[in-house]
């Protein structure tokens, strides 16, 4: 789940809470809104915990010398069409 995702469960959920006034027979919406809100605020605390696991993972220096790197340049030919594969 996306922190993205996280926060419109977290929204829903407070919706049905706090602003829906429906009753279904069985069902009762605020507890379905609490439970929105718990499981998106889950899924929220996931996805920053996901993110910043990322970020440490990419941050961590891969070379130790900047002038160690090596670059690879490579070239095209161009082909005629009636010319065989090689």
């Amino acid at each position: 789940m996306t922190i993205a995702g996280g926060i419109i469960l977290i929204m829903l959920g407070a919706i049905l809470t706090w602003a829906v006034e429906f009753d279904l027979a069985g069902l009762d919406i605020n507890v379905i809104g609490v439970v929105l809100m718990i499981g998106g605020l889950a899924g929220l605390l996931f996805g920053l915990y996901r993110m910043h696991v990322t970020r440490r993972v990419i941050q961590e220096p891969i070379y130790e010398d900047p002038h160690a790197r090596r670059t690879t340049t490579v070239y095209e030919e161009r082909r005629r069409i009636d010319e065989p594969p090689l």
